[in-house]
């Protein structure tokens, strides 16, 4: 079989020499590429001055923090129950930012959809908004809001809100856009509307997908909930920065595993969710 196949090469290769030669332009387009980002890398890092030489002090200093953080330790049991509350404080935010964001964004991303909207005005602008949206950051947001509507988790939900709004709008409408035609034009041919080919030929197809977005955001939004509590909108991160202020190591080593224990757990449990999602719309 061994010599069957390197016969059948060779005389492959006697008949089209020309497709087994290096190609050389093409590697070289590669090498050139590689060589010009590390180039730039290099000249970014002489531009920006970068410390190298502080890396192996700021190593040891590491060091003496992280010996300070063993063994974690709570406080005291009245302490560790704040502490739990504060984390499911920070999940409510994640869950409640993460569904409105995709409740608010799902209309408009039919209007931002080509295939369902074809007026290019409407797209033009339904799409750049959701790009003013989507460019500020979460902790912009939440800066925003912390001082419009003050501190607590009521901010931070409004932060994910309005930066997931307009994630989910662009990925949504990207969804939609991408899906099959033949289910629609199917209703239609049957004398259905344009409304009957959306509800019964589009969104079959893409609320799977749509449903599988929305828990991927939920697991990221945890950890976007913990660093907005940082600056005051409520949950974990609001205890995490205290501890780091008064310097109590241990009690902020306890914290960040609660938080790696949270995160790993929802990313396990949507990881579930998600499969069992798709499955189901290959089965169907």
């Amino acid at each position: 079989m061994n010599s069957f196949n390197f016969e059948n090469q060779a005389t492959i290769a006697e008949r089209h020499p020309h497709l087994f030669r290096p190609d050389w332009w093409n590697r070289g387009k590669i090498t050139v590429g590689f060589g010009a980002a590390i180039a730039l890398f290099v000249y970014g890092i002489v531009q920006l001055d970068i410390p190298f030489h502080r890396l192996s002090d700021g190593m040891f200093r590491l060091g003496g923090f992280l010996q300070l953080m063993v063994p974690p330790d709570p406080g005291s049991w009245a302490q560790a129950l704040i502490y739990l509350h504060a984390l499911g404080e920070t999940v409510a935010i994640a869950f409640l930012g993460t569904l409105g964001g995709a409740l608010l964004a799902f209309p408009v991303s039919l209007l931002a959809a080509r295939n369902v909207v074809a007026n290019r005005i409407v797209h033009l602008l339904t799409r750049r908004g959701l790009d003013t949206m989507r460019g500020v950051d979460t902790l912009i947001w939440a800066l925003i809001w912390v001082g419009v509507v003050g501190l607590g988790p009521f901010a931070g939900i409004l932060a994910l809100i309005c930066s997931d709004f307009g994630s989910f709008g662009k990925l949504f409408s990207e969804a939609i856009e991408a899906a099959d035609k033949k289910p629609g034009e199917g209703v239609l041919a049957a004398g259905g509307s344009h409304l009957h080919g959306i509800r019964f030929g589009l969104l079959p197809q893409v609320i799977p997908i749509l449903l599988s977005q929305v828990l991927y955001y939920f697991e990221s939004n945890t950890r976007s909930a913990t660093i907005i509590g940082i600056v005051g909108a409520g949950g974990i991160g609001l205890q995490l920065a205290e501890q780091i202020r008064v310097l109590e190591w241990q009690r902020v080593s306890f914290l960040i595993l609660l938080i790696l224990i949270t995160v790993s757990s929802i990313d396990w449990i949507s990881g579930k969710l998600r499969f069992a999602i798709i499955g189901r719309r290959e089965i169907a």
